[in-house]
């Protein structure tokens, strides 16, 4: 007899997708957990679980304890801020991705970041943001020169729990910003790899791993104790493995098919003089001299189409037996006598088989002692499986130091262009929240220039005070988000100038060899720019009252009214309009690309609509709502508004909201 719906399964396996934190690696309900999601206070226990460390229970409960903090933009900085979404931000990366994860949640397709490995000589950031500690802001030393740093050292007894709360709590939040189809990647070398895996497999789930990718350097480690490690590791996890493969393969391009397919293209220009097999010759000599690997240098032949193949084995694949259908003999076409059968049968069934001689796709020998191979095209293979080592030995080194941006070991921008491709489409967006010297964002624009994509890049860092004895130091550049922005800024230089170049050649104004060696390679369909934010206190006076023991109650609350009455008058007096305006829109979950309209209709206030693409609202900062507007939005209930809550009076702010109920915001 049939049971009806397992209701409460469902309901585990609902909460287990929004929240998988809550659930051991085993996939049992952590009660614990749960608990201190209701009600933190209500749990006091001893730390234990699979994978426990000291401070786990605390970076948990900071991932989810709101910011004292806003969003600044700066103009000055920003390049072509009109016409771009990109977005460079300056400050600690945690309370960053609080704000973010309000207008940002689930819309970033793949976050990719480097972190510090934990050496021993690197920083952990100074996770001091409790929102009612009075001491926060000076302790996290908000200054010119940027945020407080420790470094952790290998003598602390807490050496990797450290470590692994700073990563907790940045990784609990930002997984709310990932697509329910995006994944996450990140670089670790052999010092915390094992407890990175451990730590995502808390945070997104251990069904949701992708694999471990090793990234060959091509140069062992000199100063190596033991071993000389050459590698890196990139760990991959998806936010729903089910989803990301519901939309994607995960295959990438073949890196080199496109430079095979046109040297093919020209040799065979010549067929007609020097005949096929003279071509043929030339292009497997041609193969031969290129560093491709194994499978790309099989593609050595070319047929008398101009199409470039390979020969590949029809034998059945697996170590049983094939069905007896399996084993129809073939048979040659000049002979007219049977191939050789593989031992275990065809890889194929009769019908498939019938196709692909029927389309010319079976390769025969000269005679039929050759057992025939399936005839695989390079233009109709152009994808395959991301591998698990990739070999990369380049630097961005030269490159940051003609620009005099030294910064030690960035990320080479063209691996990171080549790794990132297969997992992002043409309009997604790419967040890298230890932005470093800016290397995804140079990545992200370059290759938006080679296809015409529109690839979106947010890039968050810490403004880390720079080496004083740097080149970067001495030619300005105090901080390390100095760095990141200017790096961008001079990609953005380099294309333009490039894009120049091109249409002046284009146009016979330029000689060809004056030209940008990566020009050609620019095109006109994406936008080139970034805007700049700042990460600085909230505008909006927090209220430290303490009561007098020495009055009555009733003397308390008057003096309470007194203070909140100081504090508004205060913001009222000394805000920045648009740095209110940019909190104000962020905490209603509006995305940093927002524009504003001034509305010409109201006569007795300055109201602006502003519009993020997805969201819009009327705004107005005004001290004083006048009646007219009022009664505007008496009627026109149909819109959104927002408003300073001390603009209005006790009959105006009951009238808004009765009129307009949850489109009415005042703060």
């Amino acid at each position: 007899m049939p049971l009806s719906n397992d209701w409460n399964k469902e309901r585990l396996e609902q909460l287990k997708q929004l929240m998988p934190d809550l659930f051991t690696n085993d996939g049992a309900l952590n009660i614990n957990e749960l608990k201190k999601v209701v009600d933190p206070k209500s749990v006091n226990e001893t730390e234990r679980y699979e994978f426990r460390w000291f401070g786990k229970s605390n970076a948990k409960r900071e991932a989810f304890t709101p910011t004292d903090a806003t969003l600044v933009y700066d103009k000055e900085r920003s390049v072509n801020p009109s016409e771009s979404e990109n977005l460079i931000i300056e400050g600690e990366n945690l309370a960053v991705l609080k704000l973010l994860s309000n207008s940002y949640r689930e819309q970033v397709k793949c976050i990719y970041i480097d972190p510090p490995y934990n050496t021993g000589k690197d920083f952990v950031y100074s996770d001091k943001f409790n929102q009612d500690k009075k001491e926060y802001w000076e302790n996290s030393e908000m200054t010119e020169d940027g945020f407080k740093i420790d470094t952790n050292t290998e003598t602390d007894g807490r050496f990797h729990s450290n470590w692994l709360n700073m990563m907790y709590s940045r990784l609990l939040v930002a997984r709310q910003l990932l697509k329910e189809d995006g994944i996450i990647a990140i670089h670790i070398d052999e010092h915390e790899e094992h407890h990175l895996r451990k730590l995502c497999e808390d945070v997104f789930g251990e069904e949701n791993f992708l694999g471990n990718i090793i990234w060959d350097k091509q140069n062992p480690k000199g100063d190596a104790k033991s071993i000389g490690y050459q590698h890196e590791n990139i760990m991959l996890f998806a936010k729903s493995n089910e989803s990301l493969f519901s939309v994607s393969d995960l295959r990438r391009e073949k890196p080199n098919a496109n430079q095979i397919l046109k040297k093919a293209a020209t040799l065979f220009k010549k067929v007609s003089k020097n005949g096929l097999h003279e071509v043929n010759s030339e292009f497997k000599e041609w193969i031969k001299s290129q560093p491709y690997s194994g499978g790309e240098r099989a593609y050595d032949k070319i047929d008398k189409n101009g199409d470039v193949y390979r020969g590949v084995s029809m034998a059945w694949p697996n170590k049983k037996k094939a069905p007896d259908q399996y084993f129809i003999p073939l048979i040659h076409p000049t002979t007219k006598k049977e191939c050789p059968i593989p031992e275990r049968g065809w890889r194929n069934p009769p019908e498939t088989m019938e196709d692909l001689l029927k389309n010319n796709l079976i390769l025969f020998g000269k005679d039929e002692s050759k057992q025939p191979e399936r005839k695989y095209l390079l233009k109709e293979n152009l994808f395959e499986n991301i591998p698990s080592v990739v070999g990369y030995a380049g630097s961005d080194d030269a490159l940051l130091k003609k620009w005099n941006l030294e910064f030690d070991n960035p990320k080479p921008y063209k691996f990171v262009k080549d790794f990132i491709k297969p997992f992002i489409s043409k309009d997604d967006i790419v967040l890298d929240f230890f932005a470093g010297s800016g290397t995804t964002g140079q990545a992200i624009t370059e290759l938006n220039q080679e296809d015409g994509g529109n690839r979106k890049y947010i890039l968050v860092q810490l403004p880390e005070q720079t080496d004083e004895k740097s080149e970067a130091y001495k030619a300005g550049y105090k901080k390390i988000s100095d760095i990141t922005i200017e790096r961008n800024k001079r990609v953005i230089e380099k294309i333009q100038k490039g894009l120049k170049e091109k249409e002046e050649k284009k146009k016979g104004e330029l000689p060809l060899e004056m030209v940008a060696e990566d020009a050609p390679n620019y095109s006109k369909n994406s936008s080139l720019g970034f805007k700049v934010f700042k990460l600085q206190k909230s505008n909006f006076p927090r209220v430290e009252f303490a009561p007098d023991p020495e009055k009555t109650e009733e003397e308390n609350i008057e003096l309470l009214k007194q203070y909140i009455k100081d504090k508004e008058a205060q913001l009222v007096n000394a805000f920045n309009r648009d740095e209110l305006i940019t909190e104000i829109l962020i905490k209603n979950g509006f995305k940093l690309n927002y524009t504003l309209t001034k509305q010409a209709k109201f006569k007795k206030n300055e109201m602006l609509f502003a519009t993020d693409g997805d969201k819009e609202t009327l705004i107005c900062l005004d001290v004083i709502i006048a009646d007219e507007t009022v009664e505007y939005f008496k009627i026109n209930i149909d819109q959104k508004l927002i408003v300073l809550e001390r603009a209005l009076d006790t009959t105006k702010k009951w009238n808004l909201k009765h009129a307009m109920g949850d489109k009415f915001n005042a703060f």
